[in-house]
């Protein structure tokens, strides 16, 4: 004879597995009809200042709810367009992160508006053991002397600290952003702003220059007044110049001397009377 209870147990589990299936199916349904969108994600990773082809693109169904703003739904507008930010392989691609229609591809697709790309002579030292890497941020400091000009002091050394949160866009001819590990490269490609440039041009020719790595999200400037030799060995403060005096007018003072007093030449003179036989006489002296 069959058990009672198990049977029901039996009744019960079919009818639960047949309302979780039933349930699934209701929800896997509800999800594909939730509306999309095709959107253009990068078929693999692309570096900043390459020129898109279209073995770069593909086209993914993106939830319409949560597009990103900028995203671009045809592969066809992103022909010859250049990124100038690195785009990882599956992300969307923005028009943030393009380059203006009609700009070549390089780095000079990712210089801004009113900036310059300039490239100094660096070596494992000045170039902070390859640590400089594009995406950093480094302090320009000059090593140089100051002339004495006619103070006779000579010309004293002095280590400067010239430009601030200084961009580094390449090393040698590399510009990816996406590395992290030091490359020791013999040159440091910068961007700068036209004021900026002429002031690293000048400070390069006139001493040794020196990159001085900083946190990226340190935008405060620090100003300094350079370090010289007698403060650096002696601890002396760095004196300023001392300013040329222009010497006084000597005011001569004349002392007029008072007049010597008159004497009487008759009064000081010395009477002789000289007796010769009858005759007398006076002589005076």
């Amino acid at each position: 004879m069959r058990n009672p209870k198990a049977v029901v147990m039996l009744v019960l589990s079919v009818v639960i597995g047949l309302g979780a299936t039933i349930v699934a199916a209701g929800w896997i349904s509800q999800r594909a009809n939730v509306a999309s969108t095709k959107v253009v994600v990068a078929a693999a990773d692309i570096q900043l200042g390459s020129r898109l082809s279209p073995q770069m693109l593909k086209t993914v169904d993106w939830p319409a709810g949560s597009i990103p703003a900028g995203a671009i739904t045809k592969a066809d507008a992103l022909e010859n367009r250049v990124a100038k930010t690195s785009i990882l392989s599956g992300e969307a691609i923005l028009e943030a992160k393009l380059a203006p229609v009609g700009t070549k591809g390089g780095l000079s697709a990712v210089i801004p508006e009113g900036k310059r790309a300039m490239t100094v002579r660096v070596n494992d030292v000045v170039g902070v053991a390859g640590f400089a890497l594009p995406g950093n941020y480094v302090d320009i400091v000059v090593n140089t002397q100051i002339e004495g000009g006619g103070s006779g002091r000579g010309d004293r050394q002095i280590s400067k600290i010239v430009l601030e949160s200084i961009l580094v866009l390449a090393v040698a001819q590399e510009a990816s952003r996406d590395e992290t590990k030091p490359r020791v490269v013999n040159a440091v490609t910068l961007e700068l702003t036209p004021e900026q440039a002429e002031k690293l041009d000048l400070a390069r020719s006139v001493g040794t220059l020196s990159l001085v790595l900083r946190n990226q999200i340190d935008k405060d400037g620090v100003e300094t007044r350079g370090i010289m030799k007698p403060q650096l060995l002696a601890g002396d403060k760095l004196q300023p110049e001392p300013e040329k005096k222009t010497p006084k007018p000597v005011r001569k003072i004349v002392v007029k001397k008072a007049p010597a007093p008159l004497v009487n030449v008759a009064a000081t003179k010395d009477t002789v009377e000289v007796i010769k036989g009858l005759h007398r006489s006076k002589v005076e002296f």
